[in-house]
């Protein structure tokens, strides 16, 4: 199965996309989509609903992943991000996609088997796991990744 793993941000959501047989995960690629914070909401909002349609062409996932809203600094922030995944999830449900949600607390604890783990500890797991010989970067490339784990031992 391959899986879409995506962590939203209204400045940079990352993604990830891995290829699973039974508990083992292979890394296919992953990164950034990066918006410029001076743009207006609805350009940037534009800008990841087309990069998230053009890495579903492009990498053919089978579901996609993502990581339940679980806090924001402020009622402006909440809002930006609930756009962002309003955007995401429309661009994985339009190209047909099963759309699955996990909390922080599930996420964490499929990669690191400690739900409070922090960033770091999961980026250091998900190099493990996917037999990777440096960290991916930024942190929401590994935050998407973990995400995609997540889904992949959730669903074995």
């Amino acid at each position: 199965m391959r899986v879409l793993g995506i962590d939203c941000g209204s400045r940079i959501t990352g993604y990830g996309v891995i290829d699973t047989q039974g508990s083992q995960c292979i890394l296919i690629r992953c990164g950034a989509i990066r918006s410029k914070p001076s743009d207006p909401l609805a350009i940037r909002l534009r800008s990841i609903y087309s990069g998230i349609l053009e890495i579903i062409n492009d990498a053919r996932p089978q579901a996609a992943a993502f990581e339940n809203l679980f806090y924001a600094a402020n009622v402006q922030s909440a809002l930006k991000l609930a756009h962002v995944r309003g955007v995401s999830m429309f661009a994985a449900a339009e190209a047909n996609l099963p759309v699955f949600e996990y909390s922080p607390l599930e996420v964490k604890s499929a990669v690191t088997g400690y739900g409070r783990a922090e960033k770091n500890q999961v980026q250091q797991m998900v190099c493990s796991l996917l037999k990777l010989e440096s960290a991916p970067e930024p942190y929401d490339a590994s935050d998407a990744l973990a995400v995609a784990i997540c889904h992949a031992h959730t669903h074995l």
